[in-house]
């Protein structure tokens, strides 16, 4: 192997671990079936979810991960596999993922690295239900609304009451 060649694979080694320096998550997929135009619409979905994703090579992925939270994605690294990378919302790899295997009917999780812990595919699948942190502070809200409503209502029934 030329020197060239080696600087170049260590030059992919190197961006693997930056992009995985400052990750919540990263997500493993076997993404064979799909069409250019079907990867395209991908790549645009997980872009506006803030996810980096990216094929890569299994040999230079293995390599970047080697002593990191990471290193349990190695024994999925066989076969085509792209890496979803997410450094804002741990969720958002696996959930943004989740919808687009659905809609495509094809391809499928291999594993992930959420917040350290490594999930199989049938643990990734789980973490891709979880709602978003803003769909889950929504629904916080909605909940506690609606009995401060019906409060305020009351003490407005109370107060008509009072005045007649």
């Amino acid at each position: 192997m030329s020197v060239e060649a080696k600087q170049q694979k260590q030059l992919i080694i190197d961006e693997i671990k930056g992009k995985l320096e400052n990750a919540q998550a990263a997500v493993v997929i076997d993404y064979m079936g799909i069409t250019v135009a079907e990867a395209d619409a991908m790549r645009k979905t997980l872009r506006e979810a803030n996810v980096d994703y990216t094929v890569y090579k299994n040999t230079l992925i293995k390599r970047a991960i080697e002593g990191t939270d990471f290193a349990p994605l190695a024994e999925v690294l066989d076969g085509p596999s792209a890496l979803a990378i997410s450094t804002e919302d741990a969720t958002a790899p696996a959930r943004t993922l989740n919808k687009i295997i659905k809609d495509f009917k094809k391809m499928e999780f291999k594993a992930g690295v959420v917040e350290g812990t490594y999930y199989d595919k049938t643990g990734i699948e789980a973490v891709a239900e979880i709602p978003s942190r803003d769909e889950l502070i929504a629904k916080f809200m909605g909940s506690i609304q609606s009995p401060v409503g019906k409060f305020v209502r009351t003490l407005a029934a109370i107060a008509e009451e009072k005045e007649a």
